[in-house]
């Protein structure tokens, strides 16, 4: 089968703001929900392992890219944002959601959006003893990029919310990609006012009807591993699957596989 790219795009938000989007591929769509640090390009690489089979839609999340960024910012807009994406892919989708956009993507469909199928990859959930995010890390980050002090937001997300060592994120900021997270820092606000205080909530992901994969990486650190495998067990009939790969990743072509799997059989 051949794959079609196609230019960028806008959907509008119910409030108004402008989401861009990129399809790429053939088939029945699914809409790629990053977490923090994302925008459409970071999941190019899993577009293009889908192309063959899907229609992948990848977006830049508000504040993100090319999209708007309408105050003031509310999870619940960017359940708006995604049931807007969902209606440009002709009002139905699978739909993939990595880390806090694993979150954000179940929220969306225990609301009720027209999710057709539904996989998570390591939602961060406090589960297993771990005490989850510091309660007012969201408004200690909008401090910080209030004052222009990226490098300082970025370090404290890594920190607080990643939980890297001091050590391992001094030496990040060596990487040439660390420009790349200074610009993106200001939507590590909306992705730590996404998770909250990491509480696992069991009544809402109870509510999800859509059939649901829920994935992790086997190297990954234990908390992320048990926050997939409780949400699976909250989410009624959902798989859990665990795949060879990094840190809180697994190569787009095995995913792609596995999602295709899942959805189309």
């Amino acid at each position: 089968m051949t794959t079609t790219n196609r230019p960028v795009q806008t959907a509008r938000s119910a409030d108004g703001t402008p989401i861009a989007y990129e399809p790429s591929g053939e088939g029945p769509p699914i809409v790629l929900v990053g977490g923090a640090f994302n925008d459409r390009t970071t999941a190019q690489p899993l577009a293009a392992a889908l192309a063959p089979h899907f229609t992948a839609y990848t977006y830049d999340r508000r504040g993100r890219g090319d999209s708007g960024d309408t105050a003031p910012y509310s999870a619940d807009r960017e359940v708006d944002d995604l049931a807007a994406l969902i209606d440009a892919a002709g009002g139905s989708a699978y739909v993939y959601g990595l880390s806090s956009g694993a979150i954000l993507a179940a929220r969306a469909a225990a609301q009720g959006l027209a999710i057709t199928g539904l996989a998570l990859f390591e939602p961060p959930y406090a589960v297993d003893g771990r005490a989850g995010s510091r309660p007012d890390l969201a408004a200690a980050l909008a401090e910080l990029v209030a004052a222009d002090r990226r490098t300082e937001a970025v370090e404290l997300f890594m920190t607080s919310a990643v939980g890297l060592p001091d050590e391992a994120v001094a030496g990040m900021r060596h990487d040439p990609s660390w420009s790349f997270l200074e610009r993106m820092a200001h939507t590590l606000v909306y992705d730590t006012t996404i998770t909250g205080d990491g509480t696992l909530p069991r009544d809402e992901l109870a509510a999800i009807t859509a059939p649901t994969l829920v994935v992790d990486s086997t190297a990954s650190p234990d908390w992320l591993r048990q926050a997939t495998q409780r949400t699976a067990e909250a989410v009624p009939g959902a798989r859990r699957l665990s795949m060879a790969g990094g840190y809180h990743e697994v190569p787009p072509a095995d995913l792609a596989v596995e999602l295709r799997r899942f959805f189309l059989g």
